[in-house]
């Protein structure tokens, strides 16, 4: 088709052979023709420097669609609800019995502190209503002792 012109080669200044680019002319447009189904426009872009460069346009590829994920099971829904239920069941039990665990400590130590208060209380009320029982007082100061009788 196209083949590459020679043109006599140009040297500059220093002797050194320089090559230069020639733009080729443009292409003569034709007029558009009737497009069948099934095959792709072309495309045409004009350069800066007047060239015409035709072509099919490219379509980037396109992925293709991931497949919908399947629906989660009931059945499987139900299954972790119902695990999550029972760690929290078992969670609430284990509260609830270290909760009794500390309530039964604190009614057992309200109880022996109130028997020792009460059996303090009971404790003197019984030594101490032992010596007046029908005795007599007496002011050992004033006392004078003679064969072991008190008298004064």
């Amino acid at each position: 088709m196209n083949e590459p012109t020679r043109h006599p080669a140009a040297y500059d200044a220093t002797g050194v052979e320089v090559h230069r680019p020639v733009p080729l002319a443009p292409a003569p447009t034709a007029p558009p023709a009737l497009v069948q189904q099934g095959v792709p426009s072309v495309a045409s872009v004009v350069l800066p420097d007047g060239r015409v460069v035709t072509g099919y346009a490219v379509t980037p590829a396109r992925p293709e669609p991931v497949a919908a994920k399947p629906p989660v099971s009931r059945a499987a829904v139900n299954v972790a609800l119902g695990g999550v239920g029972f760690l929290a069941v078992c969670g609430g039990l284990f509260l609830l019995t270290a909760f009794i665990t500390a309530l039964t400590a604190l009614v057992t130590q309200l109880v022996i502190l109130a028997a020792v208060i009460f059996g303090g209380w009971v404790a003197v009320q019984v030594f101490s209503a032992r010596g007046h029982r029908g005795g007599t007082t007496v002011n050992i100061r004033k006392a004078t002792f003679k064969r072991n009788h008190f008298h004064g």
